[in-house]
This record gives C-alpha cells, sequence and structure tokens, in this order.
C-alpha cells in the first residue's frame, strides 16, 4: 500500500532558516505536512508589509499567498521590542537599518541605539504572529519570548537579532541555544505550537 500523499501549505516567506523552524515544529503535530515556501511556487506579486501590529502584516502576507496558490497559507511577522525604545523596532525589526533583512547593519543599529544603558534598561521582548488562511477561515495566533539585549552578538545559530537576545532564565544568547532549546521557549515556536492544531483541521479533510 503506497504511502499517502502529503498535504500542502504554504509559508509565506522566503526565509530558508523559518522553513526550517516551521518544519521542524509542525511535523510531529501535523503528519504528512509538506511546508511549501515561496520559492517553491509559483511566482506572485508580494503585499508591502503596511500595517502597524504583527498580526495586521502576517494576515495581509497569508491572504495573498492563498489568492495566489489556492493552498492554505501561513505567513508569519516578527520581531524585537526593546522597552528603552518604546517597544521599536517592532514591525520595522526585518529593515530597522534601512537594508531590508540585512542582519549584520540591523543589529549594529540597535547596539548603538541602546550603547549607553545599563544591563537594567536592556529589556526586550520577542514578539510574533502567525496567521492561516484558507477558504473560510482566518485564525491569528501569537508568542512571546522575554530577555534583554545583550552588549554584542553571541554565538552563530539561529538568525535576525538572535544574536543579541538572552531569554529570561538563560545567560546565553538565543543564537547559542540548540534548536530544541530554541523552539522550547521561542516567541515563534510558541506561535507555531499555537497555530498547528488550526492547520491539522484544516487540512483534516484532504489528508
Amino acid at each position: 500500500m503506497s504511502p499517502a500523499p502529503a498535504v500542502q501549505v504554504v509559508l509565506a516567506s522566503r526565509n530558508p532558516k523559518k522553513l526550517i523552524e516551521m518544519r521542524r515544529i509542525f511535523t510531529p503535530v501535523v503528519p504528512g505536512i509538506e511546508v511549501l515556501g515561496l520559492d517553491d511556487v509559483t511566482a506572485f506579486d508580494e503585499p508591502a508589509e503596511t500595517e502597524l501590529t504583527f498580526a495586521g502584516n502576517a494576515l495581509i502576507k497569508a491572504r495573498a499567498a492563498l489568492a495566489a496558490t489556492g493552498l492554505p497559507s501561513l505567513a508569519d511577522d516578527s520581531g524585537i521590542c526593546v522597552d528603552a525604545l518604546n517597544a521599536m523596532p517592532g514591525v520595522l525589526s526585518a529593515r530597522w537599518s534601512g537594508h531590508a533583512r540585512d542582519d549584520a547593519a540591523n543589529n549594529a543599529l540597535l547596539l548603538a541605539q541602546i550603547a549607553d544603558f545599563g544591563d537594567d534598561k536592556r529589556g526586550a521582548q520577542f514578539r510574533c504572529a502567525i496567521a492561516l488562511c484558507a477558504p473560510g477561515v482566518e485564525v491569528v495566533e501569537g508568542g512571546v519570548m522575554a530577555g534583554r539585549v545583550l552588549r554584542a552578538p553571541r554565538g552563530d545559530g539561529g538568525f535576525g537579532y538572535d544574536p543579541l537576545f538572552c531569554a529570561d532564565g538563560y545567560d546565553v544568547s538565543t543564537a547559542e541555544l540548540s534548536p530544541a532549546e530554541k523552539d522550547a521557549i521561542s516567541h515563534r515556536g510558541k506561535a507555531l505550537r499555537a497555530i498547528a492544531p488550526h492547520v491539522g483541521t484544516v487540512l483534516a479533510p484532504n489528508a
């Protein structure tokens, strides 16, 4: 008896590390799932992220992917919110330096902006919203990881601001954690685990 075909869902992202992360977390929860990235589907005009909230931007991207592919679609928007910067960079995290998705430039600017702040003024949170859009379905789930901004990058795992962030209760950056350790506490890991049952429900009729 041949195995059942994989059920497909689109992640509206070209970030290979996000795809790896989602596949790692989803596979045990939604058996038989195949997570496709934007590079795996026919190209379409990707919408600008114009909303002021993570949830709003996630929905913009998931709706566009569903409309273009016809497949259940997921999108996340996430970033670092620094207390001393009035919760910025926030939704601007990926382009904080003015250079889209330039992690090194974004990290360098953030460090410069809070260089004079003491350790007690470096509190921050990673926040994530993940949207699922399918015909007749729109769901958004979120996750938060609280911690602080370090004084210099540490570690070479993860991506984005991970080398600068130390989660509460830890003495290493999230870039120094193993994938399993990071998944267990991260904002995106929490959001993915929250959205996974909804994905399973949407895909179940096709499984």
